[in-house]
């Protein structure tokens, strides 16, 4: 299933798109340069998101706290620790897929919404302590001015260097999907007992999942600190859950490319909107429930479909 959605011409408009995302830098002003980093990372958070619920079938409703602990890890690796700024960068998502280990043993042996509350309430209390330990993590204030290599100045370097790490990391996603271990995880989540029934341990998988899910997650919450320099309890709040969760429900959760898609679109229509009316959080909210409403599988969702369609027209005219 999830190998039909790759062919060789989408290959090859991947190829193409990122060869405009290498010259754009040198073609538009630095806020869209900052914007597009901007999308990079949250579409990177969305698609380590969409491993474990689209593919996965768990309920990982704080997902954005792995993302927070990837942040605060490269951020206070740096700042206490005196360690060079690359050695923080690769350490912090195992900081990151240690936390999803961690939580995820707990919460493995739960199902569905239980899953959820108990992951919710866990993710709850890391935010409540990144927010109240003031002598660690500074607190509501968080950590600001992080020192980054001489290489990442500038947004340009910045811009280059994230995209670098999002297009080595959906590699390493597209490979982990179509992976043996992949299939067997979208096995497990359209039938669990099934597969238990052949022999699958399928909480290891969906326990496996939920660790690599994290790590990207990281991954994505040290991109956010190269981006900003800064972080802040925000970032473990479930608000940004919440957000993640829209952006895969806007792109298509069974679908590889739409947490891109999803991201993409949320976090444009925040900013433009957010430029002509103070009231941009109604106007947002009301047309990501028109989307929602009327694109149920999500817009790439409903591109594959059509395309789809269009193709089985083609060979039943052929036939």
């Amino acid at each position: 299933m999830f190998k039909g959605m790759i062919h060789k011409g989408a290959l090859s408009a991947l190829a193409g798109l990122l060869a405009v995302m290498l010259i754009l830098p040198c073609l538009i002003p630095r806020f869209y340069v900052y914007l597009i980093a901007s999308i990079l990372v949250m579409a990177l958070l969305a698609m380590s998101l969409n491993l474990v619920v689209g593919f996965g079938g768990l309920f990982q409703f704080h997902h954005g706290v792995f993302y927070g602990v990837g942040a605060y890890a490269v951020a206070l690796l740096i700042t206490k620790t005196g360690l060079p700024q690359w050695i923080c960068f690769v350490l912090a998502p195992f900081a990151a897929a240690l936390a999803g280990l961690i939580i995820g043993l707990i919460c493995i042996r739960l199902r569905q919404l239980y899953f959820a509350m108990i992951q919710i309430s866990l993710g709850s209390l890391l935010w409540a302590l990144a927010f109240r330990w003031y002598d660690f993590t500074g607190g509501d204030d968080g950590i600001h001015g992080i020192p980054m290599p001489d290489i990442l100045s500038g947004i340009h370097n910045s811009y280059y260097f994230i995209l670098t790490v999002f297009t080595l990391s959906i590699i390493g996603l597209f490979f982990i999907l179509s992976s043996p271990f992949g299939i067997t995880l979208q096995a497990a989540r359209d039938n669990a007992q099934r597969c238990e029934a052949i022999g699958v341990f399928v909480r290891r998988h969906q326990l496996f999942a939920i660790v690599i899910a994290s790590f990207f997650a990281g991954v994505a919450g040290v991109l956010f600190v190269v981006l900003e320099g800064s972080v802040f309890p925000d970032l473990l709040f479930w608000v940004l859950s919440l957000e993640i969760l829209i952006m895969c429900l806007l792109g298509g959760w069974f679908t590889f490319a739409g947490p891109i898609i999803g991201a993409a679109l949320m976090l444009s229509l925040r900013s433009f909107i957010g430029m002509q009316t103070e009231y941009w959080t109604l106007i947002l909210g009301i047309i990501l429930a028109l989307l929602i409403f009327f694109l149920p599988q999500g817009v790439w969702g409903y591109i594959l479909e059509k395309v789809k369609s269009r193709k089985e027209a083609v060979v039943e005219r052929e036939a």
